[in-house]
């Protein structure tokens, strides 16, 4: 078991046994996610994959949050901010603006991309060394800035 997920399962016990009933269904929920994937695929998932697990399951309640702010929903807003709280206390320590835009141009640099015709392999190449420390979505503005004539 990865420990990623071992952290998730001893963190789902000690929750029980503090008797924090929210927050053992948000992490039941994640962990039912990640079981179903391994059923899925027929494979166990390491960190690198629970983590892309746990960046999808923030990006779906950051843009639940969104539309629940958008239509007056305090109530849903508050719950889908709660579990982003939990889900966000397993991801490592995002990288800083300045730390991302440096990455992003080393790795333009020794590529020697040129071109948009170069972002994929760029991107590829940076979505492994950021690993859940970026959201995907920022490093693909800063990579079509960089490459942007």
């Amino acid at each position: 078991m990865s420990p990623l997920k071992q952290n998730l399962a001893d963190t789902i016990i000690k929750s029980m046994k503090a008797r924090e009933i929210e927050r053992v269904k948000v992490l039941r929920n994640v962990q039912a996610v990640i079981k179903q994937i391994e059923v899925d695929r027929r494979v166990e998932l390491d960190d690198a994959d629970v983590l892309e697990v746990l960046q999808k399951q923030l990006k779906q309640r950051h843009e639940s949050l969104t539309i629940f702010t958008e239509n007056d929903r305090d109530d849903l807003a508050a719950k889908e901010q709660f579990e982003i709280n939990i889900i966000n206390e397993f991801m490592p320590k995002q990288m800083d603006d300045t730390e991302l835009a440096a990455l992003v141009n080393a790795e333009i640099a020794e590529q020697g991309a040129k071109s948009m015709r170069d972002m994929g392999s760029v991107m590829g190449v940076l979505k492994t060394k950021t690993a859940g420390r970026a959201d995907p979505a920022i490093i693909s503005k800063l990579v079509r800035k960089a490459l942007q004539p």
